[in-house]
């Protein structure tokens, strides 16, 4: 069944732009950028958080600052979709932290993983040792990010 998506008015999507420049905006200072009294503010971020429209505020880092400046994004293609095997295999990703996020995907390959890693030692280790001895992994097919032309960004709102 779908998610019902609740109607954000002009004010609502002001505040969803203004909180993903900065989510540590004071209630006072984003109802003042987008127009609105604190109280009406504070009222309508909590409606967002509640809906799940914001689904979290976190801080945005630089992997290469943290000494991990390795990107790879990585297809994945099972053995079999038997829900043991997936089951298994989501298991065995959820466990791994240098995988920074993971889709389940149409096409060829059926999951795409993005991973970081301090080097290509690093890396080479993740992928024989972890990667391709997880439940079910039949293939992989890894290619390496060598400049970010647009990052992740906003969502458009």
């Amino acid at each position: 069944m779908a998610k019902t998506t609740p109607n954000l008015d002009s004010t609502d999507r002001r505040i969803l732009r203004a909180l993903q420049r900065d989510g540590r905006l004071p209630v006072v200072a984003l109802a003042e950028q987008v127009g609105l009294s604190p109280t009406p503010c504070q009222r309508r971020v909590r409606r967002l958080e509640e809906t799940g429209i914001i689904a979290r505020y976190a801080a945005v880092l630089d992997p290469v600052r943290v000494g991990l400046p390795i990107q790879a994004f990585v297809q994945v293609a099972l053995t079999s979709h038997a829900e043991e095997v997936t089951t298994g295999f989501h298991k065995a990703l959820a466990s791994r932290p240098e995988v920074l996020a993971a889709w389940a995907m149409s096409g060829e390959m059926d999951y795409l993983l993005h991973v970081l890693a301090a080097d290509f030692e690093a890396y080479a280790e993740f992928s024989l040792k972890a990667l391709l001895r997880m439940p079910g992994v039949k293939e992989t097919r890894s290619s390496f990010v060598l400049t970010a032309l647009k990052p992740p960004g906003d969502v458009p709102v």
